[in-house]
């Protein structure tokens, strides 16, 4: 197998992703006519506290500025902010055989397309042991970017962004940034069996990234091992443990930077809390 491919990271333009709207009645005057006599707003503004999850309608929070009612059953948040309405970034667990989600997933002919993990950026699978505590609101999911890949056959930690800071940070870093993985093996591992992953590395033919592995417990019948690898190298993992003559069994990503995956469950996301860095 040759060694991976070390190119710098491709910059990706952001994915136009649906507006979804909800239903119109047939009563009533638009949401955002109303949020503008209440506060006395542009109509853009009254989009935007709409957008923002601040009014609700007959104690029902409302996104859609064209959605229709009576002016008696909207109210305004008094705490309503647009200084509120910051981008956000969203860590999800993927699971094995779901596409990273960091380009459209092109379908193969004869061969069965895997599903986007972007799917799974719902209301529905939101963590409910967040510690944000942050709301969920439609706007969450759209705008979103992913820089850092992940196999398909991978789990694990996958970042989806609104925020360019977040975006910046992640592929100007990407070539020095630490990944951490847990993977399982086959069989017993002893640290002497690793020594050929070492050779490896060292070999300045195979000009490969810095990488730290070390068997993290092991039985007759499977060992883990831990890989930090500095940067993104998708088949980095699977070259070296083919060059030790182990067979791979799962992959997880644990760690990207100083974010961990922590115990946000398979096929679930949460919020990125402010005081977490990559």
């Amino acid at each position: 197998m040759p060694a991976p491919s070390t190119k710098k990271p491709r910059f990706r333009k952001p994915r136009k992703e649906p507006v979804v709207e909800a239903p119109v009645v047939e009563t009533g005057e638009r949401l955002s006519k109303h949020v503008m006599a209440l506060k006395d707003c542009s109509r853009k503004e009254a989009e935007q506290y709409i957008e923002g999850g601040w009014v609700r309608v007959n104690g029902v929070v409302v996104e859609e500025p064209a959605h229709r009612a009576n002016r008696d059953a909207v109210t305004l948040d008094p705490e309503a902010s647009l200084l509120n309405l910051t981008t956000v970034t969203l860590l999800l667990n993927k699971p094995a055989g779901y596409a990273d989600g960091t380009e459209e997933v092109e379908p193969v002919r004869g061969r069965k397309t895997p599903p986007d993990a972007r799917s799974l950026l719902t209301p529905q699978t939101h963590w409910e042991h967040d510690p944000t505590e942050t709301p969920v609101l439609k706007r969450h999911f759209n705008h979103l970017e992913a820089d850092i890949e992940l196999e398909n056959g991978a789990t694990g930690l996958v970042v989806f962004t609104q925020d360019w800071r977040t975006t910046r940070k992640l592929t100007e870093d990407m070539g020095t940034m630490e990944h951490e993985f847990l993977v399982e093996v086959k069989g017993e591992v002893a640290p002497e069996a690793l020594k050929p992953i070492g050779y490896a590395l060292k070999d300045e033919r195979l000009d490969l990234p810095t990488v730290k592995v070390s068997v993290s417990s092991s039985t007759p019948e499977m060992s883990r091992l831990r890989f930090a690898i500095k940067g993104s190298h998708p088949g980095l993992v699977a070259y070296l443990c083919g060059l030790a003559n182990l067979e791979m069994l799962a992959m997880r990503r644990v760690r990207l930077g100083r974010v961990t995956l922590a115990d946000l469950p398979v096929g679930q996301w949460r919020f990125l809390a402010g005081y977490e860095k990559f």
